[in-house]
């Protein structure tokens, strides 16, 4: 299972979690992004992810590689939608696994925080009001790997 992936359908995550599954792992952490319907005051319908797809792959998979060598005692795995989403969906999955929960919890915090400020994905808003915004990326302090 690739560490790290983009999907344009929706995320299986029983699958995701059932690949993560380890009799040695005491510990899973799971983080699922969705989307809200709000946003800064704003009632939101849906959010459209796009990305440059070999960059943020790219980057996304040497993330997840560094992210691994950071946490040795852990498996992360990560997941990002990319296309139109409605309120609700998952839009952004990290799974981790760990003998214990400290590390899995620290590994995933940090594979958030890395994925959101270093990966190229964009989104774009829609509102109930029928008009849309493009919202600059969120970076997060990312400690360095």
């Amino acid at each position: 299972m690739e560490a790290f992936a983009l999907a344009s359908e929706r995320l299986d995550i029983d699958s995701l979690i059932r690949q993560l599954d380890d009799p040695a792992a005491g510990a899973l952490v799971l983080f699922h992004g969705r989307v809200r319907n709000h946003h800064q005051g704003r009632a939101v319908t849906g959010l459209d992810y796009h990305a440059h797809m070999a960059l943020a792959a790219r980057e996304g998979s040497r993330l997840l590689d560094q992210l691994q060598a950071a946490h040795p005692t852990c498996r992360i795995v990560a997941r990002h939608r990319i296309g139109m989403l409605p309120v609700g969906e998952v839009a952004f999955w990290v799974g981790v696994t760990s003998a214990h929960r400290a590390e899995a919890f620290a590994a995933c915090e940090d594979c958030v925080r890395q994925v959101k400020s270093r990966v190229p994905i964009w989104k774009k808003e829609h509102y109930s009001d029928a008009s849309t915004a493009w919202l600059e990326q969120t970076v997060l302090k990312a400690e360095p790997l």
